[in-house]
């Protein structure tokens, strides 16, 4: 290999990328301050867990419904334009919490969540194949995790946000005591927490509006936007036959719901196995995500040196690990043990996409629509994982703990996926 093939990120691409790699925090942004809302809403607006999940079944049912949409737009135009889209979508969708405040009900923020979401699925469905596109295939994947590297400081903001401007905030009167008020006095209080919800995401709309201005105004490379034919049949056929691709589909599905049931949940578990409060509960949120951050940046060190599917196996092994630990250790031992998994799940995601999206070329339009689609999976389990825990005790487990063996199983699947990926497709 030379020393050009070696090159991470070419010079003539460097704005380009620098541009694109800005909107990965925010993608990170909106799914963290939205994640410990599930809990909150409940008793906000009086409805189960299983109805609160369903902002999860919203959330990441919009990457589902808009990514193929989004790949189609894509390669009729090209990839800023899809980026554009995204930031539009997405400032829509956060606006939308305005009149969804007002109205003291839960489907439109619903409605809020699935349009912000068909924003983030055009933004992920565009800028992933874009970093993979800009420098060299064999650098593809490490340039892919070093953009996804700063996803979880939008993640970070998110969740501090979430902690200090919304839970903080908010009333601690349970379901049960807001429905014993009167109705002027409950109408007064929920206007007042839906306030402090909807304020961050008026706000990331503002910052969106300046970025949407400034990539419309950028030149940014459309080398490998040149084809219009949309063969989407055809496309989809090369795809399917190749077994590298369609298995990393089925892991992303599993891996997403993993993880979004890992991070919803981090506070249901502390605050009904520790008794912690939901803003004490979201620090121990924030924790998981700085050791995610930081097990990022290590992990794609560790890239120069290990197979990606061959660190993709040893991360998911750790990953059943450690939730058999936040599922069989009582106290503060087993909330240690959840936030651990967040270390083994960093890499995850960017090594299943580039491992998927190698060697496909000009498919890889269509073909990341697909592994988007997968996020899916994050919008199918948080719901079963939240029916699970309305039954309060399962077997001789707490329902919370007894639930974790859902994302136990997901990193069983992606295990296997990494296994299969240096031993049948020598990766």
């Amino acid at each position: 290999m030379n020393q050009k093939k070696r090159i991470l990120i070419p010079g003539s691409f460097l704005l380009p990328y620098i541009l694109t790699t800005i909107c990965f925090p925010f993608w990170g942004f909106g799914e963290n301050v939205t994640n410990p809302l599930v809990h909150a809403f409940p008793r906000i607006l009086n409805i189960s867990h299983f109805e609160g999940s369903l902002i999860q079944f919203a959330f990441y049912g919009g990457y589902f419904a808009m990514a193929l949409p989004a790949a189609l737009f894509i390669k009729r135009f090209s990839y800023k334009s899809g980026i554009l889209m995204g930031l539009f979508l997405y400032a829509t969708g956060a606006l939308l919490f305005i009149p969804a405040s007002t109205t003291m009900m839960f489907g439109p923020f619903l409605l809020a969540y699935f349009v912000l979401t068909c924003g983030l699925s055009f933004l992920e469905t565009s800028a992933n194949p874009y970093v993979l596109s800009l420098g060299p295939e064999e650098t593809a994947t490490r340039r892919l995790n070093l953009s996804q590297a700063f996803g979880p400081m939008g993640s970070l903001v998110g969740m501090f946000t979430a902690q200090q401007v919304i839970l903080k905030n908010l009333s601690t009167a349970t379901a049960e005591e807001r429905m014993l008020m009167s109705p002027d006095a409950y109408r007064s209080l929920t206007m007042n927490d839906l306030s402090y919800i909807r304020l961050p995401y008026v706000a990331i709309a503002g910052v969106l509006v300046i970025l949407f201005i400034i990539i419309a105004l950028a030149k940014l490379p459309s080398h490998r936007d040149q084809g219009k034919g949309l063969d989407f049949i055809p496309t989809v056929n090369r795809l399917f036959k190749k077994k590298r691709y369609y298995e990393g589909v089925i892991a992303q599905f599993f891996y997403v719901g993993a993880q979004i049931m890992v991070w919803t949940f981090i506070i249901h578990y502390a605050v009904s196995e520790l008794g912690f409060s939901e803003a004490k509960a979201q620090s121990y949120n924030i924790a998981a995500m700085v050791v995610f951050v930081f097990s990022r940046f290590i992990c794609t060190f560790f890239l120069k040196y290990i197979s990606p599917s061959k660190l993709l196996l040893y991360l998911a092994m750790g990953g059943m690990l450690f939730t058999l630990g936040a599922i069989f250790l009582h106290g503060v031992l087993g909330l240690y043990s959840l936030i651990a998994i967040s270390a083994c799940m960093s890499l995850m995601f960017p090594t299943i996409y580039g491992i998927a999206l190698r060697g496909i070329g000009e498919d890889a339009k269509i073909g990341a629509a697909g592994l988007i689609m997968a996020i899916l999976g994050g919008s199918v389990m948080p719901p079963v994982m939240g029916a699970v825990i309305d039954l309060e005790t399962v077997f001789s487990f707490s329902a919370i703990r007894f639930s974790f063996f859902l994302p136990f199983i997901c990193f069983v699947v992606v295990a296997v996926f990494g296994y299969r990926g240096y031993k049948v497709f020598h990766d």
